[in-house]
């Protein structure tokens, strides 16, 4: 695993916004609710336990947000990460449908974060889905068709060949699927704004703040931090998603960590002989396994991520490691400076649906988003924070997802997963 020792260096991201500070532990600290995670599940449960009068603390590692919250693509997906007819199939119309529907309930209360506490994260509309392969039409085609008959959703079209390479500037791409329900934001602004408006209402944040362990004591948990600082809590949420290796066998044996990395470039050139970029302002993903996605920022960069590593070590060069990929859809742009490049550390599971569960007497952990976590993350942040005021029917739904251990739990799982993600990215290239 890569500690989260911070905002990462080349972070366009980081570069953009005015970085607060918040204190580290000293000492010994107690608290009703200890978080352990400063991003947007640690800040949704956060801003729910705040706003019910709750005394709350969220712990971070590094820098508040600095973790995936702060350093992913920004797109914002529909939907569970588990397709919804499969998940018609495991568990039925009726319970399909109530994931189908927290899932929607997630994007509103994302959009309602934003409106009400006013952050300007320049949210914006839309999202493609390209097939890099004719054959990705069909699961696209009965996607589409699925949700409008059974769930009565209406924002998707379909795009052939010539309308996707209109929208995306580039033909490469063999046709796609437009979500006006989805969209995209910058990462950071939204969690920077979700700590500012739990502080606001009295929760406390900490950071540069690293929970080594935790406990039961007496009728609570205590924590134990690195510098020899301790947290006494009733209750405990683990909300670190990818960086929470250590703290429970139960977590490492189903969360697995794993590195993506982003671009952006040089404002780009406006010339009348190349096809234009996204000129409606949609974001872009692929039907790769490893997901090429991109958008363009509100200064007119290309902000794109693609590659992923399995390691604890980030690429020397990551300009070059993701150009590659980025000069395979747009070669036109081979010239053009890139002027960022950053890794972050995301978490998947092995079914890729989150890993949500009581674990203990009052201990509780929602992680492993496989990319999904923009919109889900700090939704299920807010319904942790249910489960431990009382009401845990949403967190009990969730706990039936399917998140099989990874074959010979943390310490084995390794080479087995390493092996069968390259297989797929292998096959991307075929």
């Amino acid at each position: 695993m890569t500690l989260n020792t911070g905002h990462p260096a080349g972070s366009w991201y980081a570069e953009t916004v005015d970085l607060p500070t918040y204190p580290c532990v000293e000492g010994e600290v107690e608290t009703d609710v200890a978080i352990v995670g400063g991003g947007y599940t640690g800040l949704g449960a956060a801003l729910e336990l705040s706003r019910l009068g709750v005394d709350c603390a969220v712990f971070e590692g590094g820098r508040i947000a600095s973790g995936a919250s702060g350093r992913n693509g920004g797109q914002i997906h529909t939907g569970q990460r588990m397709d919804p007819e499969a998940l018609d199939k495991l568990f039925g119309s009726d319970v399909a449908r109530q994931f189908w529907d927290m899932a929607m309930d997630a994007r509103d209360h994302l959009d309602g974060l934003i409106r009400h506490h006013r952050i300007d994260c320049d949210r914006r509309h839309g999202l493609i889905h390209a097939w890099h392969k004719p054959r990705f039409a069909a699961d696209d085609h009965a996607y589409a068709d699925f949700v409008h008959r059974a769930y009565g959703y209406n924002q998707l079209s379909l795009l052939s060949q010539g309308q996707v390479s209109q929208e995306l500037g580039t033909n490469v791409y063999h046709g796609g699927l437009l979500d006006r329900g989805g969209g995209h934001l910058h990462p950071l602004k939204l969690a920077l704004g979700m700590a500012l408006a739990a502080a606001g209402q009295g929760a406390k944040l900490y950071e540069n703040s690293r929970i080594l362990r935790f406990a039961a004591h007496g009728d609570g948990i205590r924590l134990f931090l690195s510098g020899g600082h301790t947290v006494t809590a009733k209750r405990l949420l683990l909300c670190g998603n990818g960086y929470m290796e250590g703290l429970s066998e139960q977590v490492d044996a189903r969360v697995m960590p794993i590195n993506n990395f982003i671009l952006v470039t040089a404002p780009l050139p406006d010339k009348a002989d190349l096809p234009p970029i996204l000129p409606d302002g949609q974001a872009a993903a692929d039907s790769r396994f490893v997901v090429n996605y991109w958008r363009r920022t509100t200064d007119n960069r290309l902000l794109f991520g693609g590659g992923e590593n399995y390691t604890p070590w980030f690429p020397k060069d990551i300009k070059a490691f993701v150009r590659r990929n980025m000069l395979k859809i747009y070669p036109q742009l081979a010239d053009l400076e890139i002027t960022h490049g950053w890794g972050g550390t995301l978490a998947i599971t092995m079914s890729r649906a989150p890993f949500v569960r009581q674990l203990a007497p009052n201990v509780f952990v929602s992680a492993g988003y496989s990319g999904q976590g923009v919109v889900l993350a700090p939704y299920f942040g807010k319904l942790l924070a249910r489960a431990i005021t009382g009401d845990a029917r949403d967190i009990d739904l969730l706990s039936r997802l399917p998140t099989p251990a990874f074959p010979g739990g943390r310490r084995l799982r390794w080479p087995a997963v390493v092996a069968g993600l390259s297989y797929y990215a292998l096959r991307d290239r075929l």
